[in-house]
């Protein structure tokens, strides 16, 4: 069997300049590349009929993060919680979390101050411009 290896995780956003200012703007992550895709070999490959995309792939401290937004657009999904199946979230690491929540944004959303579990990793979790769910630890 050919070994795979992790190129990168994606988030489906509605609005990909507002939500690449959350990540690039809050966060710090570095724009790695740009670019969009389209015509029938893409439609096909993603299932999406007439589908093209702009993305945007940022550098989370060696971890690919792509942020991509589709045409056409599908419907509304309900703001996702932890605990449904299929729920997702992008965790990311910092080494002093009570420092990066006192200097976050007062607009950001969070779901609750950094919390220590436990199996004693102090976590807190964001939601990002269009509350999909950002896991930030204390590493």
């Amino acid at each position: 069997m050919t070994e795979l290896s992790a190129h990168h995780v994606g988030v489906t956003v509605d609005d990909l300049e507002e939500t690449l200012q959350f990540y690039r703007d809050v966060l710090g992550l570095e724009v790695l590349d740009r670019f969009s895709v389209g015509g029938e070999a893409f439609a096909d490959a993603v299932g999406v009929d007439g589908a093209g995309a702009d993305f945007v792939h940022l550098d989370a401290n060696g971890v690919r993060l792509e942020l991509v937004e589709y045409d056409p657009e599908a419907d509304p999904r309900p703001t996702p919680e932890l605990n449904e199946p299929g729920a997702t979230h992008v965790g990311l690491a910092v080494g002093d979390l009570e420092a990066f929540y006192a200097n976050l944004p007062e607009d950001v959303p969070t779901i609750s101050e950094p919390r220590t579990t436990a199996s004693g990793t102090s976590i807190c979790f964001l939601r990002d411009p269009e509350e999909n769910l950002v896991e930030i630890l204390e590493t």
